[in-house]
């Protein structure tokens, strides 16, 4: 029996909608199915407007072409989290300012914010782990009070919120991931979103190749010409048309993955073991059913329950290693110290999650681990 840590979900109208879109010989970007992924993300999550683009990451270099950064410009983001969220800001000379993640969860610390915060600074990139909200009421208050821009990184957190408000429309930006490993997935795709109207017809020069081709389209102009920064950040039809069979069956893939979830949560409450720990959610949300982790006791049992669940046909993987140690960092940087971060790129384990796992499978894993810890703790 194998058990990938990954699989992505087809509805079944992938291929239909695709040759839809070839057929109709309009298969760059901005046509139909397009506008139908965007239009049903801002109705459903009053988003004020959704951008698609090719991935999370030019989501993210799109945002911060529209926070201007320039050189010196300082950046908080949590040195806990994937290399898109401060990479995109590297390149145009902004200084990265690395935060701790909390001690219970691997989000963004409110309470170590404001000690960094310099004159200097421009915005805070909050990451929502696992689609669980940071504690954006205090993210929010901190940015008004020091009137800086914030830009949630919700990846991997479509469909979630934060109290009861949508994660991705609190910030003044969000991004977005449609990775194939996550909820909903095109392969690879991302989306922008913008919750203040004033970045709006900027965002749409920036993604389409710094052009003001869209009002060109909307007989606005008399021609279109090269008017700002940009890139090619679109996406094209066949990548839409293959998201929007997956937006149509979003209420079914997440009623799935959260029984998925809650099976995990329910195995893992009677593993009795001081060798892993189950991360506690904060009040002010819940998992979208994006990823089940558990916090092993050390990075040597960490990497031997990877070891045994492999043998096993199960594909456990750890996850981020924290960017304030990475070479790239600390050939620029002096050597800082974020203990919860740190902590967590040694511990933290990830278990297969995906909309076509059984509950069965589900069991077979949790059982699996029962037996790990029974040997492993003698």
């Amino acid at each position: 029996m194998i058990i990938p840590f990954n699989r992505p979900y087809l509805s079944g109208n992938e291929i239909l909608y695709i040759q839809e879109v070839i057929a109709s010989g309009k298969i760059a970007s901005n046509g139909n199915y397009t506008v139908k992924c965007e239009r049903f993300f801002e109705e459903r999550y009053g988003f004020k407007r959704a951008l698609l683009t090719t991935s999370c990451t030019t989501a993210l270099e799109m945002a911060a072409l529209l926070m201007d950064i320039k050189p010196g410009d300082e950046i908080i983001v949590p040195s806990y989290t994937y290399v898109s969220t401060a990479n995109v800001f590297e390149k145009l000379g902004g200084k990265i300012v690395f935060a701790d993640a909390c001690a219970e969860f691997p989000n963004l610390d409110p309470d170590k914010l404001e000690k960094l915060i310099t004159p200097n600074t421009k915005a805070i990139v909050p990451m929502h782990y696992a689609g669980v909200s940071c504690d954006m009421a205090r993210i929010m208050e901190i940015a008004h009070k020091y009137n800086l821009l914030v830009l949630e990184d919700a990846a991997m957190a479509l469909d979630n919120t934060y109290q009861m408000q949508f994660i991705g429309s609190i910030g003044h930006f969000a991004t977005f991931s449609f990775h194939e490993t996550k909820n909903i997935s095109c392969g690879e795709g991302g989306m922008l979103v913008i919750n203040d109207l004033k970045y709006v017809e900027r965002a749409e020069i920036i993604r389409d190749k710094g052009t003001n081709r869209r009002q060109f389209i909307r007989d606005k102009l008399e021609r279109y010409e090269w008017v700002d920064l940009g890139g090619s950040y679109a996406p094209n039809e066949i990548t839409a048309a293959c998201l929007f069979a997956q937006v149509e069956k979003l209420n079914f893939i997440q009623k799935q993955r959260l029984t998925i979830w809650n099976a995990y949560s329910n195995e893992f409450k009677s593993i009795k073991n001081d060798l892993i720990e189950i991360p506690k959610i904060p009040n002010y949300s819940k998992s979208n059913g994006h990823a089940f982790f558990v916090i092993c006791k050390s990075k040597i049992v960490r990497n031997s329950l990877i070891e045994y669940m492999a043998k096993k046909g199960i594909c456990l993987q750890f996850h981020y290693q924290a960017l304030h140690k990475s070479k790239f960092y600390l050939d620029r940087n002096e050597t800082t110290t974020l203990p919860n971060a740190e902590h967590f790129s040694d511990c933290l384990v990830r278990f297969p999650c995906f909309t076509s796992l059984g509950i069965g499978d589900v069991k077979y894993i949790c059982d699996e681990v029962r037996k790990f810890l029974n040997v492993f703790g003698k």
